[in-house]
């Protein structure tokens, strides 16, 4: 019976394979920390091999800046952490699909690689600017021990680092650019093969910002730079120019499968078209029918049918349409002549035939997607007039994005959660168009500062405050709604309620007890405690919610408990897999859950006596469950 790991996948070992395929001549083995051979690569001969050319001292077009290396080992390197589940702090855990975690984001990123490999549609994210007053993760490997230790920051309850990265930093951009690449790293294997990601930015880090996007998605991979005027008054006060606009950058997985939706059109666009001459088709406005540039067969007389009056093309000018083409159009009263006939011809152009809606431009107004202004209102409306945030982001900003690429059913990934407006504006689109967009937001606790609002209102970390910003959102969206169904009119279908709910996870160290000791350190007392090597405050559900993570399977799906004689079994995602994490599991629960021929099983390793009870399992399974999947932790 196979042991499940515990522990992210090595990315490094991962890749090294997937090379392998491709050029076996290059792999080759070396010695690891402890002495032990691996599979490594000579890169000598992989450059030989991607080159006709030796490719020593030739210079290259090449992006990079110090720590660049160490932020490529770090996003590959595997972790011994896992996610806890919170269900106090959550909002209808039995039913809802949206997630909220709380975390270093790269660990979490980490943890989220097989269970959302190629799954989520959209990513939105606000990350530092890099002003050289925020704070950005710095991670351990960015320095060593002692330059840890000495320098001054915050942390989290885990000792995640958050530095002030001010300009005076020998590596200011450098510390950002290492934060930046390894997350987006990660990112990037999240999304499906037509997924994007958003990523807001200021002109301070926007040239890094492309350079590293470049590298992760591919260069061929760039959607759009989308300018938003962030600010829509002038700052009178400012030194050289007023700074009115940010920008969002918008990378595509792969380009060639990505779909762009149409944004809505406007009153102002519809309030062109009128119906002078009452056509049953309905309003219109008119074009042009002539075009620039002399052509043999463009000139030719057209007769007004009202009133017999001729026309014909300015000279260096033709009809765009030939003469048959044009006589059914007017036939047809396709053209029109003015009210009263003697009006050089137009087009008609029909509302009726205007597609749907308007393809977006880069240039997003504030009047259309709000401001900074707009969007501190929204926060400090939904908290009763406090202000817990600086500069948070407008809900209609991020749902424009979320309109143009992602539909019905898709997942929305918002790693810099901050006040979490991409929940709201998930929640915000599902009540609008009755869709059922999930969303997961990852945020550090980053404390609050002792002297802000936020804190003397009794939130100690910005996810309490993200959390209660969705509670407070997700009711008011659904109270709305069911006022809106209190006021149809007959035959029309009420709206339903959307998603407003979500599971709170924490990560936390592995739920396995650290099992490697030199000899000198073991006792007597210690080897009575390795009888079970899962740590004593972990639950059923910790070690459940540890085995989805590890097998890929999503943590939103159904999950329920049952009791067979007296024992606690989990079911998840109707009999997707079924886990049993009590101790002493008799032969004729083992043989029930067998009976129910999971798709896989798992059980407690301390659970069974002997080998031998372990192989009756096997056998168990062999016999009522062959096609199961049968491990341990």
């Amino acid at each position: 019976m196979d042991k499940m790991k515990q522990e992210t996948a090595d990315l490094t070992q991962e890749n090294i394979a997937l090379i392998g395929e491709l050029f076996p001549n290059v792999i080759t083995e070396m010695k690891d920390e402890n002495g032990k051979l691996k599979k490594g690569i000579n890169f000598e001969i992989l450059k030989q091999e991607l080159s006709g050319d030796v490719v020593d001292g030739e210079e290259s077009y090449d992006f990079t800046w110090v720590g660049k290396k160490a932020s490529i080992v770090e996003a590959n390197t595997p972790i011994r952490k896992t996610l806890r589940p919170c269900i106090e702090e959550s909002k209808n855990w039995e039913t809802t699909e949206n997630l909220y975690i709380e975390g270093d984001n790269l660990d979490i990123l980490k943890l989220l690689q097989e269970s959302y490999l190629n799954s989520v549609k959209m990513i939105y994210i606000d990350p530092p600017y890099n002003t050289g007053k925020d704070f950005i993760y710095r991670d351990r490997f960015m320095m060593d021990k002692e330059e840890y230790e000495e320098q001054l920051g915050m942390y989290d309850e885990e000792e995640n680092r958050l530095f002030k990265n001010t300009d005076t930093n020998g590596r200011f951009h450098s510390d950002w650019c290492s934060m930046m690449y390894s997350r987006l790293k990660l990112a990037r294997s999240s999304l499906t093969e037509d997924g994007v990601i958003f990523i807001s930015i200021d002109d301070g880090e926007i040239r890094n910002i492309r350079n590293i996007c470049d590298e992760i998605f591919g260069e061929s991979n760039f959607v759009a730079c989308l300018v938003w005027q962030r600010i829509h008054s002038t700052k009178n006060d400012a030194k050289y120019f007023s700074e009115n606009h940010e920008y969002i950058v918008c990378y595509a997985k792969s380009i060639n499968n990505v779909s762009v939706g149409l944004l809505p059109r406007t009153a102002k666009m519809n309030e062109r078209y009128k119906n002078p001459d009452n056509d049953p088709r309905g309003p219109w406005q008119s074009g042009d029918l002539v075009a620039s540039g002399e052509r043999s067969n463009g000139h030719f007389i057209v007769k007004s049918p009202k009133t017999g009056k001729e026309f014909d093309v300015p000279q260096g000018k033709h009809w765009v349409y030939s003469e048959e083409n044009l006589k059914k159009l007017v036939d047809d009263n396709q053209i029109w002549f003015g009210v009263d006939g003697n009006s050089f011809p137009r087009k008609k152009r029909f509302l009726s035939d205007v597609q749907d809606g308007r393809t977006p431009n880069t240039l997003w107004l504030s009047e259309e997607v709000g401001h900074n202004q707009s969007a501190t209102r929204e926060v400090s409306q939904i908290f009763d007039g406090f202000k817990f945030f600086d500069f948070p982001k407008p809900v209609d900003l991020i749902k424009r994005c979320i309109l143009l690429f992602a539909r019905n059913n898709d997942i929305v990934l918002d790693f810099f959660s901050g006040s979490a407006t991409t929940a709201h504006a998930v929640m915000q689109i599902n009540a609008e168009d009755g869709g059922n967009r999930k969303f997961i937001m990852v945020q550090l606790p980053e404390p609050c500062d002792e002297k802000s609002e936020a804190f003397r209102a009794g939130y100690k970390n910005i996810c309490e405050i993200g959390k209660e910003r969705i509670r407070r959102a997700g009711d008011q969206i659904n109270e709305e709604i069911e006022e809106g169904n209190k006021q149809l009119k007959l035959g029309e279908e009420p709206k339903k309620p959307v998603d407003i709910g979500f599971k709170v996870f924490k990560t936390d160290t592995t739920n396995m007890k650290d099992i490697y000791y030199a000899a000198s350190a073991y006792t007597q007392n210690l080897l009575t405690d390795q009888i079970s090597n899962i740590k004593e405050d972990r639950t059923g559900l910790d070690l459940l919610y540890g085995v989805l993570l590890e097998w890929g399977l999503s943590l939103s799906l159904k999950h329920e408990i049952e009791e067979i004689d007296g024992i606690k079994i989990h079911i998840v995602d109707n009999d997707s897999l079924i886990a049993c994490f009590t101790e002493n599991i008799s032969e004729a629960v083992v043989r029930e859950i067998a009976k129910r021929q999971p798709l896989r099983a798992v059980f407690r390793d301390s659970s069974f006596a002997s080998s031998s009870d372990k192989i009756n399992v096997e056998e168990i399974f062999k016999l009522h469950a062959p096609n199961t999947t049968v491990k341990v932790i």
